[in-house]
């Protein structure tokens, strides 16, 4: 029986590529989505992968979206913690619900999320979390005060509980993507992505989803089953750690 892969913010952007090629590579998907019910089930109807909805802020609606997930396709073996929010400002602008909110998305739900798998993983001797995190985690950018440190911080939650779950099979990493050309990012205009940002790109373009979909399938795969705690860059060389 093939294993069961959930992925939050699992129906758009880079988490729609990842959702869509885990399945191709044989697993069976569940896709987490928070809020665009047409956009899910357009999503659900094109690619035949289920898709549950919830809040990964709110950590009983985890626990309660992951029975539903397990009642309906078997345990959950591969964690992929994609869903992220942005909130924007200078630091002195920034309000403390701009901070929460972000914190509470983007590293409060890791823990929300793999925190109810952890145990299962451990009794079956086998798991991969793989969390989404980002460049600017690694190297901090202006006006993402919050979205930086909020990435930053899934950076160390992967290499401290790496060290816990190896001993039971259980391997955890993360992926930072640089500017990957979703649909938010080719919203910016052409004339900012093509005189600033695709300049600061060594390979001069921006990545694609499928790009980060690839390394996913990797680090879920038994071929990977030696990587943990690791870090993987994927930012066409924009920042080299």
């Amino acid at each position: 029986m093939s294993r069961l892969a959930l992925v939050t913010g699992g129906t758009r952007g880079i988490g729609a590529a990842i959702s869509i090629a885990l399945k191709a590579a044989g697993y069976k998907v569940a896709a987490n989505y928070a809020g665009n019910d047409e956009k899910a089930k357009a999503f659900e109807a094109e690619t035949g992968i289920h898709a549950f909805k919830w809040d990964v802020s709110n950590y009983q609606a985890c626990v309660e979206g992951i029975t539903k997930v397990e009642a309906t396709l078997g345990p959950v073996e591969i964690l992929v913690n994609n869903a992220g929010i942005t909130r924007d400002a200078m630091f002195h602008k920034m309000t403390p619900e701009q901070w929460n909110e972000v914190i509470n998305t983007n590293l409060n739900g890791v823990f929300n999320m793999t925190h109810p798998i952890w145990s299962g993983m451990r009794d079956r001797n086998f798991g991969r979390v793989i969390t989404i995190s980002s460049i600017n985690g690694q190297k901090g950018q202006m006006g993402q005060v919050n979205y930086s440190a909020s990435k930053a911080g899934d950076l160390g939650f992967t290499k401290a509980l790496a060290q816990e779950g190896a001993a039971k099979g259980i391997t955890v990493n993360a992926i930072c993507p640089g500017y990957i050309g979703t649909e938010m990012v080719r919203a910016v205009p052409e004339k900012v992505l093509n005189e600033r940002i695709i300049p600061q790109i060594p390979v001069g373009r921006l990545g694609e989803p499928e790009e980060i979909a690839r390394i996913v399938v990797f680090l879920a795969s038994d071929d990977a089953g030696f990587i943990t705690g690791s870090t993987i860059s994927a930012n066409g060389g924009q920042f080299v750690v």
